[in-house]
């Protein structure tokens, strides 16, 4: 199984350079989830052709934006001893309030407590991104009661 998921990496790596990780392949490498989804969650520019992301592997689910919002709170992480692009936690969460109706409910619920908890959540960034990303409403309705 490792070289499958250490593969699969690479493979998203050659195949999408311009691509962030995010939503739920993001919250499982913070934690905020125990689901390691069966496909790889990307971030990719809203114009990019849907011809190049149909594939038959590795499984790919792609999120759809605008060009400018795609390096909002992006960072460098690591899966498998490979270097990768990936949301940080605060654009992570974030992405989860603007999906929130998409996402299944144990997994949301658990993604909010996780970053509630985590000591390295940054209120600050969390109310940048709420406000590029219209989700300031929900932040404060859903995440203001716990902090």
């Amino acid at each position: 199984m490792e070289d499958t998921i250490d593969s699969e990496i690479l493979i998203i790596n050659r195949l999408f350079p311009d691509a962030v990780l995010c939503m739920e392949t993001a919250l499982f490498y913070y934690r905020y989830s125990d689901r390691n989804s069966a496909e790889w969650n990307l971030a990719l520019n809203k114009n990019v052709s849907k011809e190049r992301t149909k594939m038959d592997y590795p499984f790919i689910k792609v999120y759809r934006m605008e060009l400018s919002l795609l390096p909002l709170g992006e960072t460098t992480g690591e899966i498998d001893f490979t270097k990768v692009r990936i949301y940080d936690r605060d654009r992570t969460i974030c992405d989860v309030l603007r999906n929130m109706n998409k996402m299944d409910k144990e997994v949301f619920n658990k993604a909010i407590q996780g970053y509630v908890n985590d000591t390295k959540k940054n209120i600050p960034n969390l109310m940048r991104y709420a406000k590029e990303l219209h989700v300031q409403k929900r932040v404060r309705e859903l995440i203001g009661v716990w902090l």
